[in-house]
């Protein structure tokens, strides 16, 4: 219940690190209930707070004054793979918090790709099956921004790596779509990544759910040796080809590829285990209107069909996506480098029939190059920016085909987010 996490936060000093948007959320739930307790905030960038009450501590060395402290609101973002702290200070955060006090059901939901819309979908399921429910974390609502008010609702919780790194706890049903290497800059090797993902399970008990995709090993992981939960693995004939939910997800162009039809699936499997049938699942799925930058139609200009992907940031989601969309001429992909190894990318490349390769700085110019070398005969074009490459990727593709921008990294060497790059490369082809 919100009182016992609220008599969990009352003895303890706090600090919340890192203040960007779950940062404030937790700031303001805090300090609503306790206006005069003494805080702390620290965060490398300058932080803007009207509140004496609070102490700042920012810059370089903002990650020093951890031990100071009982309680640690650790922000996700925030990369902890070499950080030590005394046996006195507990690192947690929002998801942790939320899934020990939240007054409700919480599905959960994790994995390297198809978490958005696999959740979106649980979600969808759920309001066509008249079953009370609130979609929040990952996605881009703090889960303590509903805490007040999620007591007989479903809680269907969006959770990434960072997020589940320091839980103590897990949902009553948990979702386990995949796992690729990502996010490998934040760990200590795909270990550390793979272990906080596993958290998901690791704590559920005996009559807990977990889901997961048949065709990966979860059962022999590690992580999962310690989950009690009845397990349900979703393999490719889980439901039956005259299924309503599967014939819907396979009509549904936003549900494009066999990874997107069983991302729908795994959805009505946990949806079902909260109480929906399968007619309003398959209602809700093939009203399902998709996820912004998850292979989004960004327009056909000049007879070439634009797909927005930005959010494909693993080298074996765009591999699947190409798949997906079947008439891929122009792959416009690169962003950070993170440290993956890119040759099995470069391979699936070759393999997969597009005719023009597009690479954005930094790891897109590494992968256009390896294709030349290699002898490919692709044609590819090393762009400055997203403005060269749509302008390139007008000039290539043939009209009637596909252009679709898939980075296969991350987006913060040139914008904050997948987001604002998704948004970016809209503007673009929306002014052609």
């Amino acid at each position: 219940m919100l009182q016992d996490l609220l008599d969990y936060i009352a003895g303890r000093s706090v600090l919340i690190l890192g203040f960007a948007r779950e940062g404030r959320s937790t700031h303001r739930l805090i300090r609503k209930y306790f206006p005069d307790k003494p805080l702390a905030v620290a965060d490398r960038s300058e932080v803007s707070l009207d509140d004496a009450n609070t102490r700042l501590i920012t810059g370089e060395g903002y990650l020093g004054c951890l031990d100071d402290y009982d309680l640690v609101f650790k922000t996700p973002g925030i990369p902890f793979k070499d950080v030590q702290t005394r046996p006195g200070t507990e690192i947690s955060g929002q998801v942790d918090m939320f899934l020990r006090f939240a007054p409700c059901r919480v599905i959960g939901v994790t994995g390297t790709k198809g978490k958005t819309t696999t959740s979106t979908l649980i979600f969808e399921i759920l309001r066509a099956a008249g079953i009370g429910a609130c979609l929040i974390g990952n996605m881009g609502v703090p889960v303590f921004d509903e805490i007040e008010t999620v007591e007989g609702k479903t809680a269907v919780v969006e959770m990434s790596s960072h997020q589940l790194e320091f839980v103590k706890a897990s949902p009553h049903i948990a979702v386990l779509t995949n796992l690729y290497p990502e996010h490998l800059d934040h760990y200590n090797g795909y270990g550390g990544y793979t272990g906080a993902k596993m958290n998901i399970g690791l704590y559920q008990k005996p009559d807990d759910y977990l889901i997961y995709y048949a065709q990966t090993n979860f059962e022999g992981s590690p992580g999962l040796a310690g989950c009690k939960a009845r397990r349900i693995a979703v393999g490719d004939d889980y439901l039956p080809a005259n299924s309503p939910v599967l014939l819907a997800a396979q009509g549904n162009e936003r549900l494009k590829g066999k990874h997107h039809v069983r991302d729908a699936v795994m959805a009505y499997a946990a949806a079902g285990l909260a109480g929906a049938d399968e007619n309003a699942a398959a209602r809700a799925v093939a009203a399902f209107e998709g996820i912004e930058h998850r292979l989004e139609p960004a327009g056909v200009k000049r007879g070439i069909k634009f797909y927005n992907d930005s959010i494909a940031t693993a080298p074996e989601s765009v591999l699947l996506n190409i798949e997906a969309v079947g008439d891929v001429d122009t792959l416009i992909a690169g962003g950070e480098d993170r440290g993956l190894d890119l040759s099995g990318f470069v391979e699936g490349l070759r393999r997969s029939g597009i005719r023009n390769f597009i690479g954005l700085p930094d790891t897109g110019h590494a992968v256009g190059r390896r294709l030349d070398e290699l002898g490919s005969g692709i044609t590819v074009v090393l762009a400055d920016d997203m403005e060269a490459a749509v302008e390139a990727a007008c000039e290539l593709t043939r009209p009637s085909k596909s252009c679709l921008l898939s980075p296969a990294a991350a987006s913060y060497n040139r914008y904050k987010s997948f987001i604002e790059k998704g948004r970016h490369f809209k503007e673009i082809v929306e002014r052609l």
